[in-house]
């Protein structure tokens, strides 16, 4: 099993892909992606245009980011992630040069003069007044994290809370994961390896050979899994107190917080049979199939031959290295996610 144990000096997350409505100056709702909008004023009895806006919403990748940029520079695909090495972003060391986490939501302007280049830096530039300032960069100290990490906590925070109330709980939950030496289990994770937005998460996904596998390897991701707003920063670094290791989401605005496997187990049943249609189920045996539910949205129940949902998060497992925390791998325990 891979290990991605931050120093005890260095340690953060974050959240899942969201839709996100953006109120145009015109009056005119655009729904989930970043818009180039022309607006118009009236000068003198004559109309005339204004700069354009760039939005990027919050918990979009670094891929999403650099197409939307494509679009509003009216240049062909690709070009702005090319454009990548002559930017020149002031990353942090640990960023290796992949901006994933720090193009900072925001609008930006768009201009005649506006290049690839200068977008990007712009979006680096927010990112770095935003996260090292004294709130963020000695919150991530306390939690005993560098602030590259806490960045990392909060994307996944952004990519699993299905509401800005439960950003806090769900941070919560994955400190209280790695100081148990539990893997994460988080399906926003193996959605970023595998370059998709899912609600479902297979056996065989679980299985996946990559550092963004949380259900393999122990610790955060390598990077941060997309660009998180400063809701999920402020919940990365100031999550409430609580004793939480699962959640799911049985329905809207009903997700439910635990820190007993049993309790989980009979959540997730409830969501399963949510989805089925059917009354709540009885919980699962050990030795049975379990659904595993990713915390961030959803999921359809795994019949047989479906997907399953995970419930992510197994239960509590004992370390194998009294060094490095690691959950125990054992065939037959249960895996249940979050």
């Amino acid at each position: 099993m891979q290990q991605n144990i931050p120093p005890r000096g260095t340690i953060r997350l974050t959240r899942r892909g969201r839709l996100v409505l953006i109120l145009l100056a015109t009056g005119v709702v655009v729904a989930g992606a970043a818009v180039v909008v022309p607006l118009v004023t009236v000068r003198h009895g004559v109309q005339e245009a204004e700069p354009a806006s760039l939005v990027i919403p919050e918990g979009w990748r670094a891929s999403q980011v650099y197409g939307a940029v494509d679009k509003a520079l009216h240049l062909p695909a690709g070009s702005t992630e090319k454009a990548l090495p002559k930017a020149h972003l002031k990353l942090p060391t640990d960023a290796a040069g992949n901006p994933e986490g720090y193009l900072f939501p925001a609008t930006y302007p768009v201009t005649k003069k506006t290049t690839p280049e200068s977008l990007l830096s712009f979006m680096v530039n927010t990112a770095n007044k935003k996260f090292n300032g004294a709130p963020i960069a000695a919150g991530a100290q306390r939690n005993a994290m560098n602030v590259y990490q806490a960045v990392t906590v909060a994307s996944i925070v952004q990519a699993e809370a299905a509401s800005k109330a439960d950003m806090g709980k769900v941070a919560r939950v994955v400190f209280n994961r790695l100081e148990r030496g539990m893997p994460l289990q988080m399906d926003s994770t193996l959605n970023y390896a595998l370059k998709r937005a899912t609600l479902k998460t297979s056996a065989d996904d679980t299985k996946l050979a990559s550092p963004y596998n949380s259900y393999q390897r122990m610790g955060l991701p390598p990077t941060p899994i997309d660009n998180p707003g400063e809701e999920a920063m402020r919940a990365a670094v100031n999550p409430p107190a609580g004793d939480w290791l699962y959640f799911v989401t049985v329905k809207p605005g009903d997700t439910r917080f635990t820190a007993d496997f049993a309790e989980h187990q009979r959540n997730v049943a409830e969501f399963n049979a949510r989805q089925n249609g059917s009354a709540p189920q009885a919980t699962q045996s050990s030795s049975a199939p379990q659904a595993t539910q990713s915390s961030s949205a959803p999921q359809a129940a795994q019949s047989s031959s479906a997907p399953q949902a995970t419930q992510r998060g197994s239960a509590p497992q004992t370390a194998q290295n009294s060094s490095v925390p690691q959950a125990a791998q054992n065939s037959s325990a249960p895996q249940a996610t979050k």
